[in-house]
């Protein structure tokens, strides 16, 4: 991969990550037109690992009150909050550590895979455009089910942030709480995915590539940062519909022209 390759890789990664159009499918698009991109997965990864970063900048008050409240080691609401993150993660670790291997072979720039996918995103963001707005607290069971939304959006072309947040609005929770627990819950897992990928790739093959790979993850994480505060702000305000509008288009597109 070159270096504007990398910087595109970049943009369209942070940009999308938390916008709920799927960063993965956006990046799957951006192989298609370069004609596929060597060390694809390793930069995903590290650009995934980048609007993590981005995550932690923006949350980190909200970080670090739950980690003093865990910390105290007594069952407080920074305790159950935790918890319920925790429960969160159980389905995509599934995935991580049983499918991982078949995952990686959905990542070939396939648009008919990509484009049928966005048109899923667009189902759920339409659902929980038009669902009855409630105000109920996430639960445990309501943590593990959009756990499970999480976990279907490793593939490419269904959103991340689309299924977790339309996912909490079908479950009744309040809209202005979904966004933080839908960023905070894919922390460790894509960090447990970096890891998982830095020790399987060997170091001649990071060496080959480490400027555009650096590259990427400065401008994934910058991006990153701006998309993320911005996807609060609409989340708050409820304008999920627009998205659902341009996943159809998009994924329309692909699987009929592409």
């Amino acid at each position: 991969m070159n270096w504007y390759e990398a910087l595109i890789f970049g943009l369209v990664q942070g940009l999308t990550e938390f916008l709920p159009v799927s960063s993965d499918g956006h990046l799957e698009i951006v192989k298609y037109f370069f004609g596929g991109i060597e060390e694809s997965f390793l930069f995903s990864v590290a650009v995934h690992g980048a609007t993590v970063l981005s995550i932690l900048v923006v949350f980190w008050k909200d970080i670090a009150r739950l980690l003093t409240g865990v910390f105290k080691f007594t069952m407080n609401d920074e305790t159950v909050y935790a918890l319920k993150l925790i429960v969160s993660m159980i389905p995509v670790a599934v995935v991580g550590f049983l499918m991982r291997d078949w995952v990686e072979t959905l990542f070939v720039a396939d648009m008919d895979i990509t484009g049928s996918f966005l048109l899923v995103t667009a189902l759920f963001l339409l659902v929980g455009h038009f669902v009855p707005k409630r105000s109920k607290p996430i639960t445990y069971g309501g943590a593990f089910i959009m756990g499970i939304a999480q976990a279907l959006a490793v593939l490419p072309g269904l959103s991340r942030s689309g299924s977790t947040i339309s996912t909490g609005l079908m479950l009744g929770n309040s809209k202005d709480e979904l966004a933080r627990f839908s960023f905070l819950m894919v922390i460790v897992p894509i960090i447990g995915a970096n890891f998982m990928e830095l020790i399987s790739t060997e170091t001649e093959a990071v060496n080959g590539v480490l400027f555009p790979l650096v590259l990427a993850f400065v401008a994934a994480f910058v991006s990153g940062y701006a998309a993320c505060r911005w996807m609060i702000d609409i989340v708050r305000k409820g304008k999920l519909g627009w998205f659902a509008v341009y996943c159809i288009v998009v994924g329309l597109s692909l699987i009929i022209f592409a």
